[in-house]
């Protein structure tokens, strides 16, 4: 739906740039994990043990330290707590045992984490209560093979699925049958314990099947549906072989009760967010249809867009959430939305589009691949500012290495860790 527009247009390059940012930075912020716990905590109150019993804090995410911080001033009875969080997060948790691991590689600190939790579930009872705080990266941030499985093969794993284009159910429908706590696998370990958890979504449609792998709901499916998702995009062969041996052993996942799940905050309220502060000085659109699946397609409809835009005779924004994949053929560094980015600069560089403009995609979590960016934000120069240098977009784009592309056009969006995460924001700007 469009919003009326008052202001004068923002012609300069410069100035549509800080709007976008302005924006991406309203859309983090309304992904704030302490608020949005607490929030929640107003809402509906806050489960305690019985008497005699204790409550056990678990978080898990990029979110994990924030969404504790929010929590725990609402537990009056004795609490023991973890937190498993990625190690660019500078978040601490008083009186809490911190674990900063891996991401998106799971390694050694995630599966000590792993265990520390599994220990600590099994040692609670009927009487206790147990917390859960979920937020997006915990798959790779508690990894916990099953029997017969290695940490090693589950890293080979996570890399060949990264790295060929599945996307994030795709991903999780696979991660959860090879480990002990994803898909459910939580609460096999809490039981009789009740547990209630809360879930800050970087999923786009907020499947809490596939948040952190969902390890307090059920799996997505089971081993045979896993083998068939591999077998589909040729990567049955390319897997660790203990994987594909317990895959082939048919021993399906648990299809039990699910916890209490509240659901606290997601990518939708975010480019809200952003739309809202774009609403004044521009005619403000939000797209329903997210940018999912391949960066190449989303960079197709996103220069579509802003041809339609070009006919427009007021300052324009379209805002998008979503989460791409980028099949990986080089040996580049990158990530999914500095691809897009790029992308798109290449496409208006070819059919150039007679107005100012600007394209910003970013991750909210700060952080975009393995890079020290959260992403991109161009505009109709780009190109030239790479050319000016002695080189192509299309040089970069053909070894999957935006980073150093738009690290010469100077386009580079750095926030650091923001301490959330649900999924990420794209937002185009027209004068």
């Amino acid at each position: 739906m469009l919003r009326k527009q008052n202001k004068l247009p923002a012609d300069d390059l410069n100035q549509l740039k800080a709007k976008a940012l302005k924006a991406y930075e309203a859309a983090v912020e309304r992904a704030n994990p302490f608020t949005a716990v607490q929030s929640c905590i107003r809402k509906y109150g806050l489960p305690e043990p019985k008497s005699g019993g204790k409550t056990l804090v678990i978080g898990v995410g990029k979110a994990a330290p924030a969404m504790i911080n929010g929590l725990r001033p609402h537990i009056n009875r004795p609490n023991n707590c973890i937190c498993i969080t990625h190690k660019e997060n500078k978040e601490n948790v008083d009186d809490c045992e911190m674990f900063k691991t891996g991401h998106p590689v799971p390694d050694e600190a995630g599966a000590l984490a792993s265990k520390q939790v599994i220990t600590a579930l099994k040692k609670t009872d009927k009487n206790d209560q147990v917390l859960f705080l979920v937020s997006g990266g915990g798959s790779a941030l508690m990894p916990a093979p099953v029997d017969g499985v290695t940490l090693e093969d589950k890293i080979a794993l996570n890399e060949i699925l990264l790295s060929n284009g599945l996307n994030i159910d795709e991903m999780n429908h696979i991660r959860q049958q090879v480990s002990k706590l994803k898909g459910g696998g939580l609460l096999h370990y809490a039981d009789p314990t009740p547990v209630t958890s809360y879930i800050l979504s970087d999923v786009i449609g907020n499947d809490l099947r596939v948040v952190a792998s969902g390890p307090t709901v059920s799996p997505l499916g089971t081993t045979e549906s896993a083998l068939e998702i591999l077998a589909e995009n040729d990567l049955l062969n390319l897997i660790p072989e203990n994987i594909k041996k317990f895959l082939m052993a048919g021993k399906s996942k648990r299809q039990g009760k699910d916890a209490v799940n509240y659901l606290i905050g997601d990518n939708r309220e975010s480019i809200r967010a952003s739309a809202e502060a774009l609403g004044n000085d521009f005619l403000t659109r939000v797209e329903d249809k997210p940018l999912v699946g391949d960066v190449n397609e989303a960079a197709a409809t996103i220069y579509q867009k802003l041809k339609q835009v070009e006919l427009n005779d007021k300052p324009t924004a379209i805002v998008w959430g979503g989460e791409t994949t980028v099949k990986i053929k080089g040996d580049g560094l990158g990530g999914r939305n500095q691809e897009l980015a790029l992308i798109v600069a290449k496409l208006a560089n070819e059919y150039p589009v007679d107005k100012s403009w600007a394209f910003l995609s970013a991750g909210t979590d700060g952080r975009d691949g393995p890079t020290e960016a959260a992403g991109a934000i161009i505009d109709q120069q780009t190109c030239k500012r790479i050319l000016q240098s002695g080189y192509k977009a299309e040089d970069f784009l053909i070894d999957n290495n935006s980073n150093a592309a738009l690290k010469i056009s100077e386009d580079l969006v750095h926030t650091g860790a923001t301490g959330t995460n649900v999924a990420d924001v794209q937002i185009l700007v027209v004068s």
